[in-house]
């Protein structure tokens, strides 16, 4: 039982990151990455 619950938040915690990163990437909010050519203030 206790491994289920575990799995199940774990779930949760992932699909709520990758909501918050497509979110982030539709509102232009994406990480630069090192690639200087695509953000507009490097690093």
């Amino acid at each position: 039982m206790g491994t289920v619950l575990v799995l199940i938040v774990l779930g949760v915690v992932v699909a709520l990151i990758i909501r918050s990163m497509i979110k982030d990437k539709k509102n232009g909010k994406s990480t630069c990455g090192g690639d200087c050519s695509r953000c507009k203030g490097c690093h």
